[in-house]
């Protein structure tokens, strides 16, 4: 198992017991390990939310979607983040571009899937 992946697993184990401060260091020494890993700047910033750190945590799921702008999991985190600290307008653009993507998938398998439910309004 690599360094990266040890720790990151590690991480995962503090954060289901709530240890967010230690799953959060085991999360900085599995992107020393591996940089761009996604699944590791997702869980980092989930676990700098869970510690109140929200603007941290938008910034660093701003870090995952630079490396992968298709995943729509990332854009509902980012809506959850910005909730969290009162962005309305900014959580529900977020929101709508997660739909988007997940719409476009479905039409990958079923070329006339309807637009999701509540379509794609923003807050302006």
């Amino acid at each position: 198992m690599t360094d990266a992946k040890t720790h990151y697993l590690e991480g995962l184990k503090h954060f289901g017991q709530n240890r967010h401060e230690e799953a959060l260091a085991c999360y900085e020494r599995a992107l020393a390990a591996q940089p761009a890993w996604t699944d590791v700047l997702n869980a980092k910033a989930t676990a700098q939310s869970k510690l109140g750190q929200h603007e941290a945590a938008v910034a660093t799921i701003h870090e995952a979607i630079a490396v992968n702008p298709d995943d729509a999991f990332f854009y509902t985190s980012l809506s959850i983040f910005l909730q969290r600290l009162g962005k309305i307008p900014e959580a529900e653009t977020a929101a709508a571009k997660a739909r988007m993507i997940n719409w476009k998938e479905e039409l990958k398998k079923n070329p006339n899937a309807p637009p999701p439910e509540g379509g794609f309004k923003v807050i302006q």
